[in-house]
């Protein structure tokens, strides 16, 4: 009943604070709003009103352990303060019924360096695997075809405190401090030192960095806009989870990097190459191990598996087939010039290669799952037909190297693709 008030409570807030403008205002309001800068917000995954902007990444979602997944987000914008703001959501899992939620706001400390001390209260659903960076911030696409089929998810209560800061326009960091209380959606036992765990805490420290080298900035009326994208870019994170602080129940400490980096042919055409890797030291449960982005569905025939390819993931490898301790993975992308058959059907071909390796120590502590290691090296090929109808297309890959299965079938992948530009 708590949790159904306070999602009702924020639904009404958000709106009154959207709608209780009067109405020549709105229109006047309303009217000043450039479409491009409009369209732009949206593909940046965001619907703005007068003080708040909706996150349209809580509006619906769906994966195989909450079902549909349907509520409302977003963060408070300059209308409302230029020096706090609020950054909040609530959904709705239809099939485990439960509501989650995050509860946070910051407020700005040094507008020039773009510092902000945030805090935030977290009681949600993580992927099993997963490692986020800091510094990406928020993540949006219209379609999450990974989301539909992921099967290991933890649930995890999480305070956190951090603090952005903007070094110069091309360095950016971010530190966290969260204490967490993690519990497996699934039957998972961690075995340190002869003591089970199938719940447990963690107390971390995380520093992020983002170094854009070779973007250019210029500013206007005091705000940094980007005026050429250039690459490489990188980013780096170091993690440290500190046992017995805060009753937390591990030491480990994680590593991760990404660089990516992309060759303009012609305006055309073009290569992206997208290197990650990341390393887990000490007492690290398979929440925080790393799994390769898997996206094939652990169903019986190439048909069956049919979904919707992603962008970095590994569309052959199937999900909680693979987790690391230490892994490396490098993702090639080559597009190339659209075929011009009308002047509004312009499919593209992009072909592709990705390759995966990783190794664990300690597999036994994990008890009641079951996964491999990417030692010998994990690879893929293949390509994409984008943009055939609506933003729909097709892709094909195929595995082979040293994990190709015997089944042959069980080697291809034949899926959807979805991309849309705003």
């Amino acid at each position: 009943m708590r949790k159904l008030l306070l999602y009702t409570l924020f639904f009404c807030f958000t709106f009154i604070a959207a709608a209780q403008t009067p109405e020549k205002e709105t229109k006047k309001s309303t009217d000043s709003i450039n479409s491009d800068a409009l369209l732009k917000q949206i593909g940046n995954g965001f619907f703005p009103t007068k003080v708040w902007n909706f996150d349209l990444r809580y509006l619906i979602k769906f994966n195989q352990y909450e079902g549909f997944r349907t509520g409302l987000g977003g963060v408070t914008n300059e209308g409302f303060s230029e020096d706090f703001r609020i950054d909040s959501y609530v959904v709705y899992g239809f099939r485990d019924h439960r509501f989650k939620y995050k509860i946070g706001g910051g407020v700005l400390l040094n507008k020039d360096t773009k510092s902000w001390l945030n805090i935030s209260y977290t009681d949600d659903l993580m992927e099993t695997g997963s490692s986020n960076f800091l510094t990406d911030g928020r993540t949006f696409s219209f379609f999450e075809p990974r989301l539909l089929n992921i099967s290991l998810f933890h649930k995890h209560i999480t305070s956190a405190i951090s603090y952005e800061h903007e070094v110069n326009p091309k360095l950016i960091t971010e530190t966290e401090v969260a204490v967490s209380n993690i519990d497996p959606t699934y039957n998972y036992t961690y075995v340190l030192d002869n003591t089970p765990y199938q719940s447990f805490g963690t107390s971390t420290a995380k520093v992020a960095l983002q170094w854009n080298p070779f973007v250019e900035f210029e500013s206007i009326d005091g705000k940094n806009k980007i005026i050429k994208d250039g690459y490489p870019k990188f980013t780096l994170q170091y993690s440290k989870s500190f046992k017995n602080v805060f009753d937390a129940d591990f030491n480990f400490s994680k590593l991760d990097f990404r660089a990516i980096h992309k060759i303009n042919h012609n305006k055309d055409s073009h290569t992206i190459a997208t290197l990650s890797a990341g390393l887990a030291h000490g007492d690290t449960p398979l929440t925080h191990m790393y799994h390769a982005y898997p996206n094939n569905i652990n169903k019986e025939t190439i048909l069956n598996r049919f979904s919707v390819a992603g962008i970095n993931s590994f569309e052959t490898m199937f999900f909680d087939e693979f987790f690391s301790d230490r892994f490396a993975t490098l993702v090639v992308k080559h597009y190339i010039k659209p075929f011009r058959i009308t002047s509004y059907f312009k499919p593209q071909l992009v072909l592709i290669t990705r390759y995966a390796v990783g190794n664990m120590n300690n597999i036994n502590r994990h008890q009641n799952v079951n996964f491999g290691t990417l030692k010998n090296g994990y690879t893929e090929s293949g390509f994409e037909i984008n943009k055939l109808l609506l933003g729909f297309g097709l892709s094909f890959t195929y595995r082979y190297g040293a994990y190709h299965l015997p089944k042959e079938e069980d080697n291809l992948a034949l899926k959807f693709t979805f991309n849309i530009t705003l």
